[in-house]
C-alpha cells in the first residue's frame, strides 16, 4: 500500500487498525468496513491504480467473513471509488481535481497529478457548424469548423466524454490532432489564453452511459467552455459531459 502526504507515513499495520469494524457499533459490518475503506481512499491511504487488498485479506486480516468484505467491496464499486479488472482484482479509481481558476487541458491535468491521459476518438472531422457551436464561436451560420468527439480516459478507465468545435481557420486538419489539443493549438501559434465556462448537473443518456461505462441516468457534470485567443476571438467551444464519481472541481474564494 502506497502512502502520500505530510507527516509520518501510515504503515500497513496502522491502516488495518483504521478498517477493523467496531464490534460495539450496531451498524452491519459491511457498512462499517465499506465507510472505513471509502475514507482511507479519500485521506489518500491507496494511491489511484493501486491495488485494493483482495476480499480474502481484508477478510483475514480484520476478522470477518469473505461474504462481508465481498459486500464492502461491492459497495465501494458502486461508489465508484475502485474500478474491477477481470482477472486482475480491484484498483482504486483516478481522480481529477480540476481547480476552476486555471486554464488547462485534460491532458496536462492528468499528467500533472500522475495519471496517463489518453483518448477514444469518435471522429476528428470538417463540417457545417451546428446552431450552438456558430453562437459560442460568433461565426455565421453553416460556417465551416473542426470537429473532434472523443472519450478521454486516466489511466485507461473513462472519465468524460468531450466534443470539441474550432473554426476551419484556426484548425483546419483535426486528423492531426493527437492526444492533447491545446499542445496541437501551442505548436499552431494560436493556444487560446483564457475561457468562459458554464457548469451543471445532467443525467446520462443512454450514448453518454455506453460511452462511460457507467449506469443509464447517472448524474454527469456538463461543462462547456468557450476559449479565447489573444486577439480576443473565441477559437474553442467544448462540450464535456464528466463522470461526476472521478471528477472533483475546486475553487478558492476569499473574502
Amino acid at each position: 500500500m502506497a502512502r502520500k502526504g505530510s507527516g509520518t507515513p501510515a504503515t500497513v499495520d496502522t491502516i488495518y487498525a483504521r478498517l477493523q469494524p467496531d464490534a460495539e457499533d450496531s451498524t452491519p459490518l459491511y457498512l462499517q468496513l465499506h465507510r472505513a475503506l471509502a475514507t482511507a481512499i479519500r485521506d489518500g491511504l491507496f494511491q489511484p491504480s493501486e491495488a485494493l487488498p483482495s476480499e480474502r485479506i481484508l477478510a483475514e486480516r480484520l476478522g470477518i467473513s469473505r461474504v462481508t468484505a465481498r459486500k464492502a467491496v461491492d459497495a465501494l464499486a458502486d461508489d465508484g471509488l475502485i474500478v474491477r479488472r477481470h482477472g486482475s482484482g480491484n484498483y482504486i479509481s483516478p481522480r481529477l481535481e480540476q481547480p476552476l481558476l486555471k486554464l488547462t487541458g485534460f491532458t496536462e491535468e492528468l499528467r500533472q497529478r500522475g495519471f496517463v491521459p489518453s483518448s477514444r476518438w469518435l471522429r476528428r472531422i470538417m463540417g457545417a457548424a451546428l446552431p450552438e457551436e456558430a453562437l459560442a464561436l460568433g461565426l455565421s451560420p453553416a460556417t465551416r469548423v473542426a470537429r473532434l468527439e472523443r472519450v478521454r480516459l486516466a489511466d485507461e478507465v473513462p472519465m468524460a466524454y468531450e466534443v470539441s468545435a474550432l473554426p476551419a481557420e484556426v484548425l483546419a486538419r483535426p486528423q492531426e490532432v493527437e492526444d492533447s489539443l491545446y499542445r496541437h493549438l501551442e505548436g499552431l501559434g494560436c493556444a487560446p489564453v483564457r475561457a468562459l465556462q458554464h457548469i451543471r448537473a445532467i443525467n446520462a443518456s443512454p450514448r453518454h452511459a455506453e460511452l462511460l461505462d457507467i449506469p443509464n441516468g447517472q448524474a454527469l457534470l456538463y461543462i462547456t467552455r468557450v476559449a479565447y485567443g489573444a486577439d480576443e476571438r473565441a477559437i474553442e467551444y467544448t462540450q464535456t459531459f464528466c463522470r461526476s464519481d472521478y471528477y472533483d472541481l475546486i475553487a478558492e474564494l476569499r473574502r
